[in-house]
């Protein structure tokens, strides 16, 4: 699909690595040139004395090695459309700088961005997470907090480098096509602004929102991982009406008609009367008969996924999800499909008029002007795509109902508010610089004003389970007679087949069944959720698929059919669990705040209820940090001098960075040890991100301004790039059916006194439908 893109990667992590995979797997033909002695991913292991290199052979698939003394001297470098790179910015300078000149895509990922106060500050996956608000929200009361294993912040920085790679790359012309010349751009890929964006929830935006913190940190949803007979079993109860059935299948009617529990805040204030309810139940029935009942009466449900079980999984062994790999063991394969249509005669579609709300002409030019989006999509997965297009240029025209409005839209930041459905948290975050029209798609009007903005669009985007579209009768079939050249992108949880494939899924949900979920928790406790990140993964992945799927339209002229999976993308992630059980039986699973290659690595209490996350990564770091303990003796045994000896301590030299830590402040120690050059952060709550130095400096926050919820600052995208310099919101998340009138009228043709007769019939509106 994309094997028009020469790609060279000079990478070291897997941020990077997993960049260049995913645009081998889209097509691209991608070189990685490693140092004489070999990539450092070929020394790695995500457990101590396991085998190394594992995660290496996965992520190197589909690219051509070759090793160099310097790799910036390499004459591949200088005929790449794309270069992906995470090394020093003054190893990268050159590279960088020379992006315009010579027309290039250059992608730099680096744990904080190249610019900024801590563009220097050395960091880890470990600290990364404390940093954005991900471990601050995790872990039980009363416990230390707890990181999400499995370096999920590195995923998420590779998925969004990749994705904003190919938007840059495939920069569209006037007609809608590719343009014939590209410019230049530096994309420069923050890990800690992906994770900030992955790894919790917006609950910034929800401070400034809700005018007060959430709900209390370190406390799971009520219900999420419960015990099981024979294990475990995870829950994701998002409406109202999946709480009640979860209430009315544990046999506690009595709690389902208590209206307070709806409040996630009031199930934390009565945590341990709902556990014992809910454990009575659950322990007394196996994994799998929770899972038939909990599905039956529609309820989010899951197995919890590992190594061991996840190629065995019903839904995934039918899909075919997994196969040997080239060195025979066990791995998933690349996390979406792409059909192209068969080629026949084509229907011209609708001259419709369009324009992108809000950009100002005199503005860059940003690579996706002139993509056209009918967004289809609803909570977090599919908006978070579409949002990226549209920051990026497309004209994304929302679809919603006054029945029926996106989901996200009811996590409201003010529930007694009138318009409480404009207050939602993670909608304002995912839905600038788009159009909302309302259609009721159970009516005939509705469903053929629908098909008038599929003939206009290049894109056809949708996110329900696989039944839906078919319900209202805008199945692919039909899309595709409207639209024979539409790209249609379908990204149900679990697939389009199979016997899940009609299952309701949501980002925890799939995180369960995928083993994100298994890695994370407290060592011999029970697995945690991780809080999200499937959906915003899902959508980069769905959009390096669509940009594809356009780019082999620009040869052949026919649209296709694009399936995005959201277990799928996830099992990518989790593709070392597969692989270690598959190589010798490892069973790879929690440990805590342990993790690979770190040793001490920890969360250690601090002064004024703080904690502090440490993260020595390699022996230089070892003798910073006992320089900065006053090198004390227990400190001087030689055994610690290296990796192993360490990791053999990990519980003594926890016990001893506690008592250290215990009595300081967390800001004055995270200061003294990022200075020496240990890795080394407080634990914030996810809301204080706001306030972090690097990010304002950076520019990640934008002011909008909403005509309901007032003045507020959004996250953006997580790198900047030459093609927006004031900023990717262009547009505040629209009003319920806030662009009827220049949709339906100006674009579609629709009088005035039609209109009307729309909104008599409660077909479009702008209110809320009352039920």
């Amino acid at each position: 699909m994309l094997g028009h893109l020469r790609v060279v990667e000079v990478s070291s992590g897997i941020a990077a690595s997993y960049c260049g995979r995913a645009l081998a797997d889209a097509g691209a033909q991608v070189t990685l040139i490693e140092p004489p002695d070999g990539h450092a991913l070929r020394r790695w292991s995500s457990v101590v004395g396991g085998r190394p290199g594992l995660l290496f052979d996965f992520l190197v698939q589909g690219k051509r090695c070759i090793r160099q003394a310097d790799p910036w001297d390499s004459p591949e470098l200088a005929e790449a459309d794309i270069v992906i790179e995470d090394a020093t910015a003054a190893t990268a300078a050159g590279t960088e700088s020379g992006a315009a000149q010579r027309g290039q895509v250059v992608v730099s990922i680096s744990p904080f961005g190249r610019n900024g106060p801590w563009r220097e500050r050395p960091a880890s996956e470990f600290t990364i997470q404390a940093l954005c608000g991900s471990t601050g929200r995790r872990g039980f009361p009363g416990r230390e907090p707890v990181y999400a294993g499995g370096e999920l912040g590195e995923w998420a920085a590779g998925s969004y480098a990749a994705a904003a790679a190919v938007c840059f790359a495939q920069v569209q012309s006037p007609s809608g096509g590719r343009a014939t010349r590209r410019p230049g751009v530096h994309v420069d890929v923050s890990v800690l602004e992906a994770s900030s964006l992955v790894l919790q929830a917006y609950w910034s935006v929800d401070l400034q929102l809700r005018g007060s913190l959430p709900r209390t940190l370190r406390a799971p949803m009520i219900p999420s991982i419960e015990p099981s007979a024979d294990g475990f079993v995870g829950f994701s109860t998002i409406t109202a009406e999946q709480f009640q059935g979860f209430l009315c299948m544990v046999e506690r009617p009595d709690l389902a008609d208590d209206v307070s529990l709806l409040l996630p805040l009031n199930r934390e204030q009565r945590r341990d009367e709902l556990l014992a309810a809910i454990h009575q139940w659950t322990t007394q029935h196996t994994t799998a008969e929770i899972v038939e009942l909990a599905t039956a009466l529609r309820i989010p449900v899951a197995p919890i996924g590992n190594g061991a079980n996840l190629p065995t999984n019903d839904q995934f062994a039918q899909r075919g999800v997994y196969s040997p790999g080239p060195l025979g063991t066990t791995q998933p394969r690349i996390p979406y499909q792409i059909t192209p249509y068969e080629e026949e005669e084509e229907l011209s579609p609708p001259k419709i008029a369009a324009a992108h709300p809000g950009r100002a002409l005199a503005e860059p030019r940003l690579p996706l002007e002139g993509l056209k989006v009918a967004d289809f999509t609803a909570f977090w997965a599919g908006p978070s795509a579409t949002h990226l297009l549209a920051s990026l240029g497309a004209e994304v025209i929302k679809i919603e109902s006054i029945q029926r409005p996106d989901g996200m839209r009811f996590t409201s930041a003010k529930p007694d508010d009138e318009r409480f459905y404009e207050w939602g948290t993670v909608f304002h975050a995912i839905n600038t610089n788009k159009r909302s029209v309302t259609l009721d798609l159970t009516e005939p009007e509705g469903v053929e004003i629908a098909g008038q903005l599929i003939a206009w669009a290049d894109v056809v985007i949708e996110n329900f389970s696989a039944r839906v579209m078919e319900a209202f009768g805008l199945g692919p079939e039909e899309i595709r007679r409207r639209n024979p050249r539409a790209v249609l992108v379908r990204m149900p949880a679990f697939g389009l087949s199979g016997p899940w494939r009609n299952r309701t899924g949501f980002a925890m949900t799939v995180e369960q069944a995928s083993g994100m979920a298994w890695r994370t928790g407290y060592e011999g406790g029970p697995p945690m959720d991780v809080g999200g990140i499937c959906d915003p993964l899902g959508g980069m992945h769905a959009v390096i698929a669509a940009l594809a799927a356009l780019a082999e339209r620009e040869r052949s002229g026919r649209g296709a059919l694009v399936e995005v999976p959201l277990v799928e993308v996830a099992l990518v992630m989790t593709a070392e669990e597969v692989l270690a059980y598959s190589e010798d039986g490892t069973l790879i699973t929690r440990t805590g705040n342990h993790g690979p290659g770190a040793a001490p690595q920890g969360c250690y209490p601090c002064r004024d209820d703080e904690w502090l996350a440490v993260s020595v990564l390699n022996d230089q770091q070892w003798a910073a940090l006992r320089a900065v303990l006053g090198s004390p003796p227990w400190a001087q045994d030689p055994a610690l001098d290296h990796a192993p000896g360490r990791h053999d301590h990990r519980d003594a030299l926890d016990r001893r960075l506690g008592a250290w830590c215990e009595a300081q402040d967390a800001n004055a120690l995270e200061e003294l040890l990022s200075a020496a050059g240990v890795p080394a952060a407080r634990v914030v709550r996810p809301s204080d991100i706001l306030t972090n130095p690097q990010l304002r400096q950076r520019g990640f926050f934008e002011r909008l301004t909403h005509e309901v919820v007032g003045s507020f600052d959004v996250p953006s995208l997580p790198f900047r790039a030459g093609a927006a310099p004031h900023g990717w919101h262009a547009t505040p998340a629209p009003t319920l059916g806030q662009h009827n009138a220049e949709v339906l009228g100006t674009m579609l043709g629709i009088s005035e006194a039609d209109q009307q007769k729309l909104r008599d019939k409660g077909i479009i509106g702008q209110r809320l439908a009352r039920r």
